[in-house]
């Protein structure tokens, strides 16, 4: 018996690996084993046959075909757990996590408050600047009804009631004028330099009468 009629009898191709051989005259021995075919004379000839090749290919494959063959045989199920150790290393088992996006934070309400609080006061400049005391006022108010601890607003008002007071001495409309510059003391009382402003008002308030 040559090599090639050896391979051949275990259906495999010429040049088999040793892995390739051992699992096919595994499966071909259990199949024509006499223990299981106890009456059958060919499947015994078969059997001694199928052994004779396999000892044969054994004595002719190298030595490191045949580690590397024991290996893929292994990894092809020849052994359970060099199988299961084979795809550990080679396919390491990964955990996907998933992860929730970062929650967005809430804007800064004080940064919020202060934007607001500025971009008022430059509107509020830009009405007393065009003399549109009414809308000035009525801005004023609401940004110190919104920050009503805010010591600055309360100034810009007082000071938007007591411009507005001047202008209405000069429009000749007295009682009006005196309203608005009693309500700029009683915003913002504790300003000075607004109580000496407001005084000379009243000065010429008084005069005009």
């Amino acid at each position: 018996m040559d090599l090639g009629d050896c391979y051949r009898l275990l259906g495999l191709r010429s040049g088999a690996s040793f892995g390739d051989i051992k699992a096919s005259y595994r499966r071909l021995a259990q199949q024509y084993h006499p223990d299981i075919n106890p009456d059958d004379a060919k499947a015994k000839d078969k059997f001694i046959a199928l052994t004779e090749a396999y000892r044969l290919l054994l004595t002719v494959v190298p030595p490191e075909e045949t580690t590397q063959g024991t290996s893929k045989s292994s990894a092809s199920g020849g052994d359970g757990k060099a199988t299961k150790a084979t795809r550990q290393q080679k396919a390491p088992k990964t955990t996907v996590t998933t992860e929730k996006p970062p929650t967005p934070k809430p804007p800064n309400i004080l940064e919020i408050e202060q934007r607001l609080k500025w971009k008022t006061y430059e509107q509020l400049q830009r009405f007393l600047k065009e003399k549109r005391f009414p809308q000035a006022i009525a801005l004023a108010e609401a940004l110190a009804e919104r920050l009503p601890k805010d010591a600055e607003v309360r100034q810009w008002q007082a000071v938007a009631y007591q411009i507005w007071g001047r202008a209405l001495i000069s429009e000749n409309q007295l009682l009006k004028a005196r309203i608005y510059l009693k309500k700029a003391l009683k915003t913002d009382p504790n300003n000075k330099a607004l109580w000496l402003e407001v005084q000379r008002d009243f000065q010429r308030l008084e005069q005009s009468f």
